[in-house]
């Protein structure tokens, strides 16, 4: 049996960063942030300053954070019969994460990440078979004592919905961290997956998007809370909030120097699930989730600086959460 089964996709992650000529850095006087944005002149050939590429995808960099803290982990997902597939592979088998499914016809997923002039980045997403993951693929392999959903879209999502139905009628917890696209459908488009869902996790624009309002994060939760057994709301350098209906946890980051932000969201809610698995106590989980995310920030890639158990449990020492009332 394993400990956990993640649910999500898997891509190659192509980072690139490209020395930025003053012409080409343009501010957009009229947001409240004076938004940078790059512009690259059609049919110029650019040189490449540096290039990284690792696996990712919210499927396989939750898995390999579960892995890492020591549960037995399996990933449950789509990959393509292309050369892609065997670098995805490699990572997850070095890292003892078991692969339930097989290679299908067709392209792995691949993002193109655009590395900012900060921390921030542009993703070029191509999401190949990540979106046709049915039912019978999961086959024999969902025993398990917990799912982790990410973001699926296509026949992948259906399954998603036939995977919580499943979780739910086996009483098997289960946690969901969608992404943007997935909460711009609304709760009500959602419903099978986050009505019972055991913890879902969300940062603030998507928790909007989910509910089609804006409000308080306070509010947010206890609205979405009714939904489920714990909700999650980060809000980027503004810290994470949890609300289980009897208290609210708040923590603060306390990183000043970002590397490269991709991965980061996942991280956290990886971290979040393990720690609510190992000790049920939602102050310990933001702490080790805070801890993950902190890990994922020091470097370019999802994966490459996510910590051990040990390591994981000694820094979350050091993180103070605030306990409050809603």
């Amino acid at each position: 049996m394993f400990d956990i089964i993640t649910v999500g996709s898997a891509t190659i992650d192509i980072f690139v960063k490209v020395k930025k000529r003053d012409e080409e850095i343009k501010v957009d006087e009229t947001s409240k942030d004076h938004h940078l944005d790059v512009a690259f002149h059609i049919g110029e050939k650019l040189l490449i300053d540096e290039l990284y590429s690792y696996s990712g995808g919210g499927g396989t960099n939750s898995a390999v954070a579960f892995a890492r803290l020591g549960f037995k982990t399996g990933w449950l997902g789509k990959l393509g019969n292309d050369h892609q597939r065997h670098g995805i592979e490699h990572e997850l088998k070095r890292e003892k994460v078991k692969i339930l499914c097989k290679p299908a016809n067709g392209n792995s997923g691949l993002s193109v990440i655009l590395i900012g002039l900060k921390h921030d980045r542009t993703v070029l997403a191509y999401k190949g078979v990540n979106d046709q993951l049915e039912w019978k693929d999961a086959g024999k392999g969902l025993n398990t004592k917990c799912f982790y959903f990410s973001s699926l879209t296509g026949k992948s999502f259906k399954t998603l919905e036939k995977l919580a139905l499943y979780a739910k009628k086996k009483g098997i917890m289960y946690a969901f961290n969608p992404s943007h696209y997935l909460a711009c459908m609304g709760l009500n488009r959602l419903k099978k997956i986050v009505v019972g869902c055991n913890i879902l996790v969300l940062n603030k624009e998507e928790a909007q998007e989910l509910l089609k309002e804006c409000m308080p994060i306070d509010q947010m939760m206890k609205k979405i809370q009714k939904e489920v057994g714990i909700v999650v709301i980060t809000d980027g350098k503004n810290g994470a909030y949890a609300y289980d209906g009897e208290a609210a946890y708040y923590v603060k980051p306390k990183m000043k120097r970002i590397i490269e932000s991709t991965g980061a969201g996942d991280a956290f809610a990886s971290g979040f699930v393990a720690g609510i698995i190992k000790s049920r106590n939602i102050e310990f989980a933001m702490k080790l989730a805070q801890v993950e995310a902190e890990s994922v920030l020091k470097a370019v890639g999802a994966k490459n600086f996510l910590v051990r158990w040990s390591e994981a449990v000694k820094q979350a020492k050091k993180i103070k959460v605030e306990k409050y009332m809603i």
